[in-house]
């Protein structure tokens, strides 16, 4: 049995017995059923084992940075997580549902930092708006800081490897609720900030900053573990990274068609 890491308790079973209730003063019967007592259930049925679905996923997480995607199997995240293969099956359904749970959960904490990061910026008052993109830009050696395995992954391993094309009802609406969060939180929120509007070049250039240019600096230090277990984003890395941004912003974009 799973339970969430928040400290969700799973129901306790107890058997039921009919039991028939005479009233003498009615003169009639009513079938009542009663809870057979906790403590004769905790006698004669053993306690289900309880699992933590935060800890499988960190374990498959760490699993498909250290062996890759394919070889992330149910067999092998039972092995490693202590976890027996049916309720792994129980919890996620099935191993694309897993994976593609391991990358939203990921993509969703990323997402909730990269916007922290933004609103924190821009409600000092002080900062400018493209210290704000330079602050979105640098989210993922932040993330990395805070979650190694998952800013590893979200920048090395594809998006479609772990999405597949048949995702069940809810993890699809997930998904497109965190593209729509990335649009109107990061990528139209900068652009407002920025140049007061939010339109196809504006975006454009924010992608840019925000997207293509932390993956290009970023992607082969998170390629890489040191011995020690940290990843060699070094702070003239995440300089060169801010200056590059800057620079791409102090270009406005091409104005609107009229």
């Amino acid at each position: 049995m799973l339970t969430g890491r928040g400290g969700g308790r799973p129901l306790l079973l107890a058997y039921q017995c009919d039991y028939r209730c005479v009233s003498a003063e009615w003169g009639d019967t009513s079938p009542t059923l009663v809870l057979e007592h906790l403590l004769h259930y905790r006698v004669t049925v053993p306690r289900p084992r309880l699992h933590d679905r935060e800890h499988v996923l960190d374990v498959a997480e760490q699993l498909v940075i250290d062996s890759g995607l394919q070889r992330l199997t149910v067999r092998r995240l039972s092995t490693a997580s202590g976890v027996p293969n049916g309720a792994l099956y129980h919890a996620f359904g099935s191993l694309a549902a897993l994976r593609a749970e391991i990358w939203l959960r990921a993509a969703i904490e990323f997402l909730d930092l990269q916007t922290e990061l933004i609103e924190d910026t821009l409600s000092t008052g002080q900062e400018s708006a493209d210290d704000a993109v330079v602050a979105a830009a640098d989210a993922p050696a932040v993330f990395a800081e805070r979650r190694l395995a998952a800013a590893r992954m979200l920048m090395t391993v594809p998006r479609e490897q772990l999405l597949g094309p048949e995702l069940p009802t809810d993890l699809a609406d997930a998904l497109s609720g965190l593209d729509q969060k990335l649009v109107s939180s990061v990528l139209c929120r900068l652009a407002t900030a920025m140049w007061g509007r939010c339109d196809g070049a504006s975006v454009e250039v924010i992608t840019t900053c925000v997207v293509d240019l932390p993956t290009a600096l970023f992607r082969r230090a998170l390629s890489q573990v040191t011995p020690d277990g940290t990843v060699p984003i070094t702070r003239d890395v995440r300089m060169r990274l801010a200056a590059a941004v800057r620079a791409v912003v102090d270009r406005a974009p091409p104005p609107r068609p009229s």
